[in-house]
């Protein structure tokens, strides 16, 4: 039953790495954005314990505050019963200002065990943050490369393409045909309209030459 367990686990690990492979050669930006939002995730799952690790220092410290404060209380009373010569108050005093006094202790001990971790969380938080965000501006930085390169070979592909049957490269040519007709059009037809305007003014100033000299 084990070794059949762990065929199945195989072959499903098999399966799902093939798909990441497939997908990392299909698109390896979009795998890495899915890395990044995964890392993100995770982050974000640690600064939400770094606050929950504030509250908790909060706790403890304002317990630890609260102990101290009636461990002195009960120090004092102690100390009025007993002048008082009253033994049963002295007793009770003096037995809540031991209990209060070692409750004082067992929480600064958790207190520094507290700020002990929350250091380190910091410490691990802050090292988080700094990789994604070095992450970060590696993606960005493949992109521009990325795009980059894509343009380039578009580039080329249309401006070196030998292959008429391109459609961007057919596109181009057509383009540059109809503007060399058009070009040749408008051409024409201001030489015919200027050659006929000269002719007409050269016909007027003829016919002005010929009334003169009759």
């Amino acid at each position: 039953m084990t070794n059949l367990f762990t065929r199945i686990k195989n072959v499903v690990m098999a399966d799902l790495h093939e798909t990441l492979d497939h997908k990392e050669n299909k698109n390896p930006i979009a795998l890495l954005n899915q890395y990044l939002r995964q890392s993100e995730q995770e982050t974000e799952k640690v600064r939400k314990l770094v606050e929950r690790q504030y509250k908790l220092k909060e706790e403890f410290t304002k317990e630890y505050h609260h102990a101290l404060e009636l461990a002195e209380k009960r120090k004092y009373q102690a100390e009025i019963a007993s002048k008082a010569g009253e033994t049963e108050l002295y007793q009770f005093t003096a037995s809540e200002h031991q209990q209060y006094t070692e409750r004082a202790e067992r929480l600064k001990a958790s207190l520094e065990q507290v700020n002990g971790q929350l250091a380190e969380l910091e410490s691990k938080y802050e090292e988080m943050k700094h990789k994604l965000k070095d992450m970060q501006l590696r993606r960005m930085e493949l992109m521009g490369r990325e795009n980059v390169t894509r343009a380039n070979q578009r580039i080329n592909q249309v401006l070196e393409s030998d292959n008429c049957s391109n459609k961007s490269y057919s596109r181009f040519k057509e383009i540059e045909n109809y503007l060399d007709r058009l070009e040749h059009q408008v051409n024409s037809s201001y030489y015919r309209s200027t050659i006929d305007a000269r002719i007409a003014e050269l016909e007027k100033n003829t016919k002005v030459e010929e009334s003169k000299s009759i």
